[in-house]
């Protein structure tokens, strides 16, 4: 069993001891160390939070331990039940609410499951936020209210059709483009809530013909739900053999994109972002940030169209704080995360789709033409897997040691710049894992410098 406890949520296996995995007490613990520390810091003592899941088989079951402990601290739960992460995100600040949770374990495994924590803007916890909710909840220092003080559940089955609307709306989203181009579409949901959210998204976008994919939202994922290329075959011979003009997967809760072109080849979650915001930047000039782990072809596409590119720590938080702070107009994370803050502050692969089609639909290009008008990075994506007895920032202080006549970079693990590219290392917040990126002008040198730093690592 395994329970890991971050600023990202709390994330874990379902099932075992007390402290072992995502126990119904875990769970109940750490559901009181947000509520308290909610009410705490809006200096509240009633209040409303959104809750919201994907469509993962323990979901219903953790839904209602954590609405049973919102009600009893004397907060109301807007249940917005089957729905995807930015559709959370977004009802938060539709019904004024004073934070939300979103219940999802993201990429992982069906035995996964985790509690995502929401600020009152719809947005992620900081850091000092998320240590103040663990300290709180391993404090069990908890008050819960009395019969007249309990909350009320508030169900709520308008959000998805208020995002869409949102998304359809915004400038940069052409829907009369799209209608025409007449796309054939096919999409692989993976029998989560994208199965509900997507096919209702492409037919207000004017997509009449889409092949759908394990759309049933039932929680029994077909195969591993990451939307990576090795788990996407299916769909991409059902593309080569059906004449496809595009391909879109996500994840159990929708806040990352994949494209596959219309041959079946992968468009690279790494250029989703590089795509969406070569499109923004063409029609509104600005600065863009991804995380440390992200392609260099942002920052080329951003440089070309006249803006600034940064780069932040990686997390969904701290790519946020940072294009609040250079004024970014688009941004977001190599994994397909998408944050257009013309909608909202988060990773959305709605906003993705729609603007990734208006985009395709105005360059009257096939998909494999629009990913071959960008500058060719390969990315090497590894894993260590950890054990109690290994020490990561002893790890990463002897790789730092090694490469130290190398440009590196240490807000956030270690990142070694080289010449012919870069390799950064970095302990996972959701995973027991050291994640090992590394980015080259060729597949062969990128997967070289991984696995230089990967022997260092494993001989230590």
């Amino acid at each position: 069993m395994t329970l890991i406890k971050s600023i990202s949520g709390i994330r874990g296996t379902i099932g075992g001891k007390e402290g072992d995995g995502l126990s119904p007490l875990d769970i109940v613990k750490f559901t009181t160390g947000y509520g308290i520390w909610l009410k705490q810091s809006l200096n509240i003592s009633k209040g409303k939070v959104v809750v919201g899941r994907d469509a993962r088989i323990s979901g219903e079951m953790v839904y209602n331990i954590i609405s049973g402990t919102l009600l009893n601290l004397g907060l109301d739960v807007i249940n917005i039940d089957l729905a995807t992460t930015p559709t959370t995100e977004m009802a938060v600040i539709d019904t004024n609410a004073d934070g939300g949770i979103i219940i999802t374990a993201s990429h992982n495994p069906k035995q996964w499951n985790a509690l995502k924590l929401l600020n009152n803007k719809g947005e992620f916890l900081n850091s000092e936020e998320g240590e103040t909710v663990l300290k709180i909840a391993e404090s069990k220092n908890f008050s819960f209210s009395e019969i007249d003080e309990i909350g009320k559940i508030i169900n709520d089955n308008t959000q998805l059709d208020k995002h869409i609307r949102a998304i359809t709306k915004l400038k940069l989203v052409d829907v009369n483009s799209i209608k025409k181009a007449n796309f054939t579409v096919a999409i692989d949901c993976v029998n989560s809530v994208g199965g509900i959210a997507i096919p209702k998204l492409l037919k207000e976008l004017g997509v009449e013909n889409i092949l759908e994919l394990y759309c049933q939202p039932n929680g029994i994922f077909p195969h591993n739900p990451e939307p990576l290329p090795e788990n996407l075959t299916e769909i991409s011979s059902l593309i080569e053999t059906e004449k496809v003009d595009v391909g879109f997967v996500v994840d159990p809760d929708v806040d990352r994109l994949a494209i596959i072109n219309e041959d079946g080849t992968m468009f690279g979650e790494e250029y989703t972002l590089v795509a969406v915001a070569d499109y923004i930047l063409q029609n509104n000039k600005g600065n863009t940030v991804s995380n440390l782990s992200s392609t260099r072809a942002l920052r080329d596409v951003t440089e070309k169209n006249g803006g600034t590119y940064q780069a932040s720590m990686v997390g969904e938080v701290n790519v946020v704080a940072k294009m609040k702070e250079t004024n970014a107009v688009i941004g977001g994370e190599g994994n397909g995360g998408i944050i257009y803050p013309e909608l909202h502050y988060g990773r959305d692969a709605l906003v993705g789709i729609a603007l990734f089609l208006t985009h395709l639909a105005k360059t009257g290009k096939k998909c494999s033409q629009l990913r071959a008008s960008y500058p060719n990075y390969f990315i090497s994506k590894n894993k260590i897997q950890l054990t109690p007895e290994i020490n990561v920032d002893d790890i990463l202080a002897k790789v730092e040691e090694k490469y130290k006549n190398e440009n590196i970079l240490t807000i956030d693990g270690v990142k070694i710049d080289f010449a012919q590219g870069w390799v950064h290392l970095r302990k996972s917040n959701t995973e027991p894992i050291i994640r090992i990126y590394s980015e080259s002008n060729s597949m062969e040198n990128a997967n070289k410098m991984a696995k230089e730093i990967i022997t260092f690592v494993e001989n230590l």
